[in-house]
Formats: structure tokens, C-alpha cells, sequence
């Protein structure tokens, strides 16, 4: 009885290591990079497989007509400053002069009018002319008078800027449209060149130089370091056990020694097994691409595992 008691603890030991692990597979959160607009293929800087840093260039499309929308643009919001400078001077150096000169004309035949007027006054009081004619010396002196101001106010409108309100608001709208243009097609030129927002691996290229490639489709796949996570699936009884942020071991076929996870998803719907699990049985016929870079990581998307809590 003793010997059937041991046996039976013995069994029920190994039958509760070979359920303490959890079957799951290698996933990668894959960074796809594309233009929002289409063009041929002008240079691929990265290659699958190797490491790239964050900013560094990954591909280049064709540029020559966002090149050439950016420089008429440049060129429009040039024309619009200048326009709105322009509103913005005096009158030309000649008109001015001519009104200088005006004035001084108009400043010595009120000189002119004054002195004779002065004379027609002492006449007038030897009564050797008639009051008549001092009364039109004293009119046209008047008007000289008014004439020199009247220039005056002319040369000083005309070294005022020219512009009316509604023209320079006008002006102002079109160099602000003018700014707006040139942003735009800078982005766009800018969107043609495509730097690595993350640092990564180059998991793949789906182009090579010289092919079109249609607006938005992805040229190249970036798998940064931590996007990469373990997929398993936990009977119901287990699911209490489990938490966010909670550690795991994590152990593949020929890895030297388990990697640490920590849970940061559980799913709130059951599902059934799905039959992307791989039994001990099935692994050994599985087969890999291997290309033989020495990247540092024994884990890679798609690689079957086994999960133990830690």
C-alpha cells in the first residue's frame, strides 16, 4: 500500500510540471513606413536585417516636382512681401522733388505778392493810388499764401506712406496665403524623405530602386526592441493567478536560459485554443529562414515558446 501511495504522489508531481508552462509564440509590433504620396523608388538607405538608428534616412522618393512646388512657391511669397513693401515706402525720390520745386515757386511769388502789397500800402496812405488796387494786391497775396500751403501739405502726404488700408490688409492676406503655400509644399517635399522615427531592426523591404510605389504603401518594416511580446493562452482556472505587470518566464528551444516578461495585456473575452499553438511533437518539423547576423536576441517573431510564471 505504501509503494502504491508513493507512486501515486510521484505521478501526480510529474503530471503537475508537465502542466506548469503555457504554450505561446514570438509577436512583433512591426513600424510601417510609407509616404502619403506616390513616386518612384529613388533610394533605399537600409537593408533587412540590420539596425538603424532614430533619424537616420530609410528611403528617398522621386522630389522633382516638389522641388519645383516648393520654388514657385518661395517665389509667390517673395512677390508678396515685395508688394506689401511697397505699400508700405513714400512716393518716388522725382515726385517728390517736383513738389519741392513747386513750393519754392509758390513761396517766391508770395514773397513777391507781400512786397508789393507792402509798397500799394504806403501808396494808399499818400493817396497816390486807389483803394481798389490794394485790396488786389491783398487778395493775391492770400492767395499765395494758400497755394504754399496747399504744397506744403501736398510734399508732406507725398513722404507718408502711399497705401490705403484696404489695399495693405489685402496685401497682407495674399503674403499670408504666400507663407501658408510654401509650408505645404515644403512638408510635401519633406514627406518624400523618409527617416526611421524609432531605433530598430530592419525586419524587411518590400521595394527596390526604380520601383513606383503607390501612395501610402509601406517600403520598409522597423521592429524596435520593445515591440516585441509573447503570446500565450491560460486555461480559465489559471486566469486568477495572473496580473499586470506580473512576471514571466519565458523559455524557447535551444535558449540557453529563460528570458523575463512581465504581463501587459489580458484579454476580457474567452476565446478557443487556436490552432497556431504548437505541440512538442509538431516543433520539430518547423522551419526558419536563417540569416546569421549577431543581433544579441535569442527571440524572434514567430518562434514557439513555453511561458511559466516566475
Amino acid at each position: 500500500m505504501r509503494w502504491f501511495l508513493l507512486l501515486a504522489v510521484l505521478l501526480s508531481s510529474c503530471h503537475k510540471t508537465d502542466d506548469a508552462y503555457w504554450q505561446g509564440y514570438v509577436e512583433g509590433e512591426y513600424v510601417m513606413l510609407a509616404s502619403p504620396y506616390a513616386g518612384q523608388l529613388q533610394k533605399l538607405h537600409v537593408r533587412r536585417g540590420e539596425q538603424t538608428a532614430i533619424g537616420k534616412p530609410v528611403f528617398a522618393l522621386e522630389q522633382e516636382s516638389e522641388r519645383a512646388a516648393r520654388l514657385e512657391a518661395e517665389q509667390r511669397m517673395k512677390a508678396s512681401e515685395a508688394r506689401l513693401e511697397n505699400l508700405g515706402v513714400a512716393k518716388r525720390a522725382p515726385e517728390i522733388e517736383a513738389l519741392r520745386a513747386e513750393l519754392k515757386q509758390a513761396q517766391i511769388a508770395r514773397q513777391l505778392a507781400e512786397r508789393n502789397l507792402a509798397r500799394e500800402e504806403e501808396l494808399v496812405r499818400s493817396g497816390a493810388t486807389s483803394r481798389l488796387r490794394y485790396d488786389e494786391l491783398r487778395s493775391a497775396v492770400e492767395r499765395d499764401r494758400a497755394r504754399v500751403a496747399e504744397v506744403e501739405a501736398q510734399l508732406r502726404q507725398a513722404q507718408l506712406p502711399v497705401g490705403l488700408d484696404a489695399e495693405r490688409k489685402a496685401a497682407e492676406g495674399d503674403l499670408a496665403a504666400a507663407k501658408a503655400a510654401l509650408t505645404q509644399a515644403a512638408w510635401r517635399l519633406e514627406q518624400k524623405s523618409v527617416a526611421a522615427p524609432v531605433a530598430g531592426l530592419v525586419h524587411d523591404t518590400y521595394f527596390v530602386e526604380g520601383e513606383w510605389v503607390p501612395a501610402g504603401r509601406p517600403v520598409a518594416a522597423l521592429l524596435p526592441p520593445g515591440n516585441v511580446k509573447v503570446r500565450f493562452y491560460v486555461p480559465e482556472a489559471a486566469l486568477s493567478s495572473l496580473a499586470l505587470n506580473k512576471e514571466m518566464q519565458v523559455r524557447c528551444d535551444g535558449c540557453p536560459a529563460a528570458v523575463v516578461a512581465k504581463v501587459s495585456y489580458i484579454s476580457a473575452q474567452a476565446e478557443f485554443t487556436p490552432p497556431v499553438l504548437y505541440s512538442k511533437e509538431s516543433r520539430t518539423k518547423l522551419m526558419f529562414l536563417v540569416e546569421a547576423r549577431l543581433e544579441g536576441s535569442s527571440l524572434r517573431p514567430g518562434q514557439p515558446v513555453d511561458v511559466t510564471p516566475r
